[in-house]
C-alpha cells in the first residue's frame, strides 16, 4: 500500500475487498481514486484503479445497450450461501459435474471449449443452496481478459481436473499462470483465504481459497498419488476431493463445501409460523446482527434484543453481538 496514505483510502480499498456487487465495488473504487494520494509514487496504482472503474462501468452499462443486452453476462450476483467457480483444463469434466450437482443443464462435450460462456447453476446442500458458477476453460489457447473480474465476487473455487489426462499438469500449470496474471491467486485455506499473496500492497490481488478435484476418478487408478504428483510439480497444496458423476461419487463435494466456507444456518419463530422453515445463512462466528441485517436494514438499525430458542435448553434473551451457532432458531426483537 502506499505510504501515508489516508483513513479514507484505506476505508474505501477494504470497502472494495468486501464488495460483492459491481456497483459496490465501483463505488468503493471511485472514493479509492479520489483519496489515494496523488504523487509519483502512486501514478502505477492509479492507472489500476482508473483501468478497474472502466471495466466496471462498461460492464454496468452493457445491459442498456439497444434495450437489451449486449452480450454475455460474466459476472453473476451472490445468491445462496457461498458463490463458488469451477475451473479447469478443456475436457476436465467440469461441466458434466456442474449438471450432476446442479442440475443446469450445462452443455457437454468431448471436444475442447464445449463451455463459451459463465454457466450458473445452484447446488442444494441439507436445506440451503451453494452456487456454481462453471467457468469456460482457462488457456493461453483462448484469452479470457474478463476471467479476473468474474471471479471477484466469489467465496472459493473448485479445480476440476482429470489426472488420467496425459497433459493436465502442463494444462494446470497454465491456467494457474494466467490466473495470477489476472491477480488472481490460489489458496489451500479456507474459508477466507488467510494467506498473502505475492504482492500485499495490491488492493486487486484475490486470494481464492480452492480444492481440487479429481474428476473422472472411476477412471484413474492411483487417484491419490497422481493428485500428488500434479501438486508438487505446479505448485499448488490444495485440498484435494474425488468425483465421479457415473458411479454418483458427488454428494460429499456439497457436505465438504458447506463445512469449508463455514455455513451457519439460523432459522427465525416467525419463519416457523409463515410454514417457511427456510434458514438465512450466515458464517461461523456472526452474529444476532448480521441475521437482522438479511431480514431487513431495519430490522438491523432497531434491534433491541433476540430470544434463543434451542433444543433441550431453556429459551434465553441475547444481545446484538452475540454469535449464533448451525441450527439456532432466534426471535428477533426491536
Amino acid at each position: 500500500m502506499p505510504t501515508n496514505v489516508s483513513p479514507e483510502y484505506k476505508k474505501a480499498e477494504a470497502d472494495y475487498k468486501a464488495a460483492r456487487e459491481p456497483r459496490d465495488r465501483l463505488a468503493a473504487l471511485r472514493e479509492m481514486l479520489r483519496t489515494i494520494p496523488k504523487h509519483k509514487g502512486t501514478e502505477h496504482l492509479q492507472a489500476g484503479i482508473k483501468t478497474k472503474i472502466k471495466e466496471l462501468t462498461e460492464e454496468l452499462a452493457a445491459p442498456k445497450k439497444a434495450g437489451a443486452r449486449a452480450g454475455p453476462v460474466y459476472t453473476f450476483r451472490p445468491e445462496g450461501a457461498g458463490q463458488i467457480v469451477l475451473l479447469g483444463p478443456p475436457n476436465s469434466g467440469k461441466s458434466s459435474l456442474h449438471h450432476a450437482l446442479t442440475g443446469s443443464g450445462a452443455q457437454v462435450g468431448a471436444y475442447p471449449f464445449t463451455t463459451q460462456h459463465p454457466q450458473p447453476g445452484m447446488a442444494p446442500v441439507h436445506d440451503i443452496g451453494i452456487q456454481l458458477i462453471d467457468l469456460p476453460p482457462i488457456t493461453a489457447e483462448h484469452p479470457l481478459p474478463w476471467i479476473g473480474n468474474a471471479m471477484q465476487p466469489a467465496d472459493g473455487a473448485l479445480l476440476v481436473v482429470d489426472v488420467s489426462e496425459p497433459g493436465c499438469v502442463a494444462a494446470t500449470d497454465e491456467l494457474v499462470g494466467l490466473l495470477e496474471e489476472r491477480r488472481v491467486y490460489l489458496t489451500g485455506e479456507w474459508p477466507g483465504g488467510a494467506g498473502t499473496p505475492p504482492d500485499p500492497d495490491d488492493p486487486f490481488a484475490k486470494l481464492l481459497p480452492t480444492a481440487l478435484v479429481a474428476s473422472k476418478a472411476d477412471l484413474t487408478e492411483q487417484v491419490e498419488e497422481e493428485v500428488e504428483v500434479l501438486m508438487e510439480l505446479v505448485g499448488l497444496d490444495l485440498p484435494v476431493l474425488r468425483s465421479s458423476v457415473p458411479d454418483d461419487e458427488i454428494s460429499h463435494l456439497g457436505d465438504w463445501l458447506f463445512d469449508a466456507l463455514g455455513v451457519v444456518r439460523v432459522y427465525t419463530v416467525a419463519a416457523t409460523e409463515r410454514k417457511d422453515d427456510r434458514p438465512y445463512t450466515i458464517r461461523r462466528g456472526q452474529t444476532v446482527m448480521d441475521v437482522a441485517a438479511l431480514i431487513h436494514k431495519d430490522f438491523a438499525r432497531d434491534l433491541k434484543f433476540a430470544r434463543l430458542i434451542r433444543p433441550g435448553r431453556p429459551d434465553r434473551r441475547i444481545g446484538r453481538a452475540f454469535p449464533l451457532e448451525d441450527g439456532d432458531r432466534i426471535e428477533i426483537h426491536i
